[in-house]
């Protein structure tokens, strides 16, 4: 099975940056996509940014140009470089594991989560 731990979450103000975390361990052959999602007050998960094993990436319209996604495979650990925070990327940020890349900013290809950070920009 597959463990994901999250961590870097806290609150900032608007135009500030940080940096999410997230540590796999466990079987990894069904990484197939790894990401990072989303759940803002009152809204659906929704995908922000994914990385297949190609390192090809895919972000959503609201964060592109202004997050990263990264993974280091020596260190098994993804990261998202959040970059000119928005108040409206206040939510409950989440890895994701095993998504089969047909539409990767689909929640429902993923069958692996961790718990979750909180991010507040105010």
């Amino acid at each position: 099975d597959v463990q994901l731990v999250e961590s870097g979450g806290g609150s900032v103000q608007a135009g500030e940056s940080l940096n999410l975390s997230c540590s796999i361990s466990g079987h990894t052959r069904s990484n197939y996509c790894m990401g990072w999602f989303r759940q803002r007050p009152g809204h659906e998960r929704e995908g922000v940014a994914v990385i297949d094993t190609n390192g090809y990436r895919t972000y959503s319209n609201s964060v592109n140009g202004r997050f990263t996604i990264s993974k280091d495979n020596a260190k098994n650990t993804l990261y998202l470089q959040m970059n000119s925070l928005k108040p409206e990327d206040t939510a409950m940020y989440y890895c994701a594991a095993g998504g089969l890349g047909y539409d990767p900013l689909d929640r429902y290809e993923y069958n692996y989560w961790g718990q979750g950070t909180q991010v507040t920009v105010s």
